[in-house]
């Protein structure tokens, strides 16, 4: 079989765009199914719980307080810099909940969903980052309880000073 190097093809396939492309037009006109799957995922996460969305708050509060005593009680771990241990661990639990349940969310999000992209189309990109946008919520709902312990310290902390 000879093939010369200027054989003329019918059809050649390439694709339309690069790797990464994301087309916002698109996931703007798809909008209110982006704002649908958020719904499902902030509504569902807590759903069947005696508490309901008070997980939210609960969870990072008593998070800090089993790392605060345990790790810097009785393990005597120091923060340094006169920062208060709980509001340390606090931060801390409050950004890698936020990342963490970005990363674990989206991982299986095409595995858990693969019923729905059969039946009908829209962008593939619309349910990460529902559970992107689902964890944000979360992430500002925490980020405020944090806040508000932050002024706590703060005018706790300039309170000391001035007596």
């Amino acid at each position: 079989m000879n093939t010369t190097k200027n054989d003329n093809w019918l059809y050649t396939i390439s694709p339309k765009q690069s790797l990464i492309h994301l087309n916002f037009k698109e996931i703007w006109q798809y909008r209110d199914l982006l704002l649908l799957f958020v719904k499902r995922d902030v509504i569902t996460l807590y759903k069947q719980t005696i508490l309901g969305p008070l997980w939210y708050l609960i969870q990072p509060l008593f998070t800090s307080l089993i790392f605060t005593l345990i790790f810097n009680n009785i393990a005597d771990i120091e923060v340094g810099n006169g920062i208060p241990a709980y509001l340390f661990n606090l931060a801390g639990i409050t950004s890698w909940s936020y990342f963490s349940g970005c990363i674990k969310g989206t991982s299986d999000t095409f595995k858990k969903n693969q019923n729905i992209f059969g039946k009908v189309y829209f962008p593939r990109v619309i349910m990460p980052l529902s559970t992107v946008i689902s964890n944000i919520i979360k992430f500002g709902i925490q980020l405020s309880v944090f806040i508000g312990f932050y002024i706590y310290f703060i005018y706790n902390h300039n309170m000391c000073y001035l007596s």
